[in-house]
């Protein structure tokens, strides 16, 4: 294995090991047990990730790039802008069918927590957030509606509306608060925000 191997194999095994330690302990998590349950030091996490606040931050790109990842891979470029929501509002409902959805609920719920126990970790989370909330803004933007392209200041808005709108209701899919959602029910919800309310001016 050679060194850049060995180094990313530490890294996601860290990875690994926070994700089900933060899930499990919430703010009480301790990163001596996140190491040793990696089979590392302390010391690999500081040499890693500088802290471990930046451990935490690297999770949630962790678990958010595949996500926007997969987003990407479905929404071609000349798909109007309805469709291209759609579609992405269905992504998030097959997600809630995940084996591990719970899992994952319970982990982001904690992570949520740390970050309003910590000062300091709450705006790197935020940030980090933010920043895949701009690529689904970019994904929006220039997209057609009503024969005009959406402006990146329109694309930021819908963007912020269609996260916030679809991450409570797949927290109420896993959770068992909405017995009836299918995908048409995400989808549909989500094209609603498609106002000049919510768009806003140019």
């Amino acid at each position: 294995m050679t060194r850049a191997e060995a180094k990313e194999h530490n890294r996601r095994a860290l990875l690994a090991a926070a994700r089900l330690i933060v899930a499990r302990d919430g703010h009480r998590a301790r990163l001596e047990e996140i190491a040793e349950r990696a089979g590392l030091t302390t010391g690999a996490v500081y040499s890693l990730f500088g802290s471990k606040n930046g451990l935490l931050v690297a999770l949630v790109t962790d678990c958010l790039g595949p996500h926007y990842d997969g987003v990407e891979q479905a929404v071609p470029a000349g798909m109007g802008l309805a469709e291209a929501v759609e579609v992405f509002a269905r992504h998030y409902r097959r997600l809630c069918d995940d084996p591990d959805a719970l899992r994952h609920l319970s982990f982001e719920i904690s992570l949520q927590d740390l970050a309003l126990r910590d000062p300091e970790l709450a705006p790197r989370l935020a940030a980090s957030v933010r920043a895949h909330e701009e690529r689904l803004a970019a994904l929006l933007s220039g997209r057609l509606h009503d024969g005009h392209a959406l402006t990146a200041r329109q694309a930021r808005r819908l963007a912020t509306a269609l996260r916030a709108l679809l991450v409570g209701l797949s927290q109420g899919v896993v959770l068992g608060l909405t017995e009836n959602a299918p995908g048409d029910y995400f989808a549909a919800s989500a094209r609603a925000l498609i106002t000049p309310d919510v768009l806003g001016p140019p």
